[in-house]
């Protein structure tokens, strides 16, 4: 890995790693080095630099919420009577833990919110009772998600 004025360059050894790693966070770095044909402390002297860089932004484990009972997936877009409302808006919104993602946006809406629910009547009582009585909500446009049909990150 090289960093330069024009931002990151990885070479292809990073490339490998970082699939491997992306396909598979468990994966085991003597596994990586193997396929590689380095070593593992070279693997693991690269994967300390790439952190360092902020390429790397941890790993993490994903929980299936529908396991959980969640099987409503909504994105919620949300007017605000106006954009000052937006920072308190957001410290409510944080409060709800339906609430997944928060994006400040252009177009039709100031924030739009992914919103997991356990079922439509769930997702109801989420919008009526907490989200669209925050100060400064004027209104929502609710979109319910029938199936996900991408789930991917960014191709190395």
């Amino acid at each position: 890995m090289k960093i330069n004025d024009k931002g990151i360059f990885i070479d292809g050894i990073d490339k490998k790693i970082l699939r491997a790693l992306m396909e598979d966070a468990r994966t085991p770095i003597l596994e990586i080095a193997r396929n590689v044909g380095i070593s593992g402390a070279a693997i693991h002297q690269r994967l300390r630099k790439l952190e360092k860089s902020g390429l790397l932004a941890g790993s993490k484990f994903i929980v299936n919420p529908k396991v959980l009972g969640y099987t409503t997936m909504a994105f919620v877009g949300v007017y605000l009577d106006k954009a000052v409302s937006n920072p308190e808006a957001v410290k409510q919104l944080k409060r709800i833990p339906e609430v997944i993602e928060c994006h400040y946006t252009t177009g039709h809406w100031s924030i739009f919110i992914k919103i997991l629910a356990k079922d439509n009547e769930h997702l109801m009582y989420v919008l009526n009772t907490q989200i669209q009585s925050i100060s400064g909500v004027s209104r929502t446009e609710t979109f319910i998600s029938l199936q996900q049909q991408i789930d991917r990150q960014i191709k190395i």
